[in-house]
Formats: structure tokens, sequence, C-alpha cells
């Protein structure tokens, strides 16, 4: 024992000052008191309302939608993201048609509406029915499902390819000069040294937009594709009972929760060599 230590015997720190309770957290507790209690409504709604008649009935259904969406934005997502990387690279080019013609793609996908572009899909196509049977294009067009599929692939390939510009140019330019200077051709420098940086800076973006489109595919029910919620509008149709809207929102909610832990992982573990 030192010293020091035998003159001044060790001390607990002295506590931390209270916080003020100032009008932002006063605002905060109201928001917090208002969302408990609405998740507390909801809870007891479900359960004073609960008919296991009808969860028998249409619980299966419910189920099948589930399985809809969860194919259209599976099939979608990747193949969004195969069209999105010629995409991106047309919108980094030195070639002015190219960058224009990426740009035009970019700009219409992603400043308009998800369902405009359905529309557009499903019953403008529908008008040139003499047309795309000449081709052999009509037994593709005249399916809700395909159109769905369609355009959910070229929305998300808009939106990916912004996401992997952004994760491109974001790359330190010391980075390219490295790569040259140790004399790695451009197409392996990009491929072994560029493109693995940016997708670590995308995947959280990534993420996102498969949240988005998972919340966004409720509109296929409009054109006649039962996914969830189109199961859920037949099952209030038949029932009047709102309690419908209530478990597909709850389904949608876990789905995205679930996706939410799962891509936190999938982060985590990608970017460990990055923490300290």
């Amino acid at each position: 024992m030192s010293i020091a230590e035998t003159m001044i015997p060790p001390q607990a720190p002295p506590p931390a000052p209270p916080r003020p309770y100032t009008l932002a957290r006063f605002f905060g507790s109201v928001a917090l008191g208002a969302w408990l209690a609405f998740g507390v409504g909801i809870f007891l709604t479900i359960v004073d309302g609960w008919d296991p008649e009808k969860f028998s009935r249409y619980g299966p259904s419910f189920l099948s939608g589930l399985g809809v969406t969860l194919l259209l934005v599976i099939s979608s997502i990747p193949m969004g993201a195969v069209l999105s990387f010629p995409v991106a690279l047309g919108r980094m080019s030195k070639n002015r048609f190219w960058s224009w013609i990426a740009y035009i793609y970019v700009y219409f996908f992603r400043g308009t509406p998800l369902i405009a572009q359905l529309f557009l899909v499903y019953y403008g196509l529908g008008s040139f029915r003499p047309q795309l049977e000449s081709i052999g294009l009509w037994w593709f067009f005249r399916d809700a499902w395909n159109c769905a599929l369609f355009t959910f692939t070229l929305n998300t390939a808009a939106y990916q390819a912004e996401i992997l510009r952004g994760a491109i140019e974001s790359v330190p330019r010391g980075q390219h000069e490295g790569a040259a200077a140790l004399g790695l051709p451009e197409r392996i420098a990009f491929f072994k040294v560029i493109l693995p940086q940016a997708m670590i800076v995308a995947l959280r973006p990534y993420g996102n937009e498969i949240i988005l489109m998972i919340k966004g595919s409720a509109i296929v029910a409009i054109v006649t594709v039962f996914d969830l919620m189109g199961e859920t509008r037949r099952a209030f149709s038949r029932t009047f009972d709102f309690q419908m809207y209530v478990w597909a929102a709850v389904l949608y909610l876990l789905i995205v929760e679930f996706l939410r832990n799962i891509w936190a992982w999938i982060e985590a573990r990608l970017t460990r060599h990055l923490k300290r």
C-alpha cells in the first residue's frame, strides 16, 4: 500500500448530478406513455374479441398470404440487385449517354409512387395485348403475379442502384490509388478492393430497402394478388371484423422485427474486424 493510499483512503466517486426535467423529456415521456397505452389497448382488444372459430377458419389463409408476400420480396430483391449493378455503373459512367439513361431510369422509379408503377404495368400493358401477343409476351403480362414481380424488380433496382453507387463513391480515393500502386488491374481492384468495402457501407441501407419492400408489397392486393393484405381484405369482407387487419399488422411487425434482428447480426458479423 502506498503512502498516498494510507493518507487518503479510496473513496467512491461523487454521485452524478440529477438531470433536469426539461420540456423535451416531458414530451418524450408523454409520447412513450401514449405508445404504451396504444399497445396495451390493441392487446386487450385482441384478447377481448378473440374468436377461435375465425382464427381456425382464416388462419391458414393468412399464412398462405404471408408466404406469397415473402415469395414476392425474396424473388424481386435478388433480381433487382442484379439489375441495379449495371444501372449503378451507368450512373457513375463518364459516357453521357449511359449516364443519362441510368439517371432517367432511377429518376422515374424513385420519383413516382410504386402503386402508379404497378398500375402502369398491370393495366397499361394490357392495352397493348395484340402487340404483346405478336412477340410472345402476353402470357407473362396477363398474370397479376408476374406484373407485380416485374414492377417490384424494376422499382427496387432503382433504389439499390443508388445505394450501391453511394457506397462505391464513399470508398476513400486512397484505396483506388493503393490498388493502382500495387499494379492491380482496374477490374480486379474494383471487385477485390473497392466493392467489398462498399458492400459493408451499403449493408444497412439494403436492409432498410428490404423492409420497405415488405411493407410496400401490400399494394399488390389491389391487382388481385392474394398476398397477406389480399387475404386480410378477403377475410374482412366476409366477417367485417377489423381484427383481421390487426392480425395482419402483427404479422407484418413480426416479419420486420425478425428481419431487423437478422440483419443486425449479419452486420455485426461482417464488421467485427472494425470494432476494437
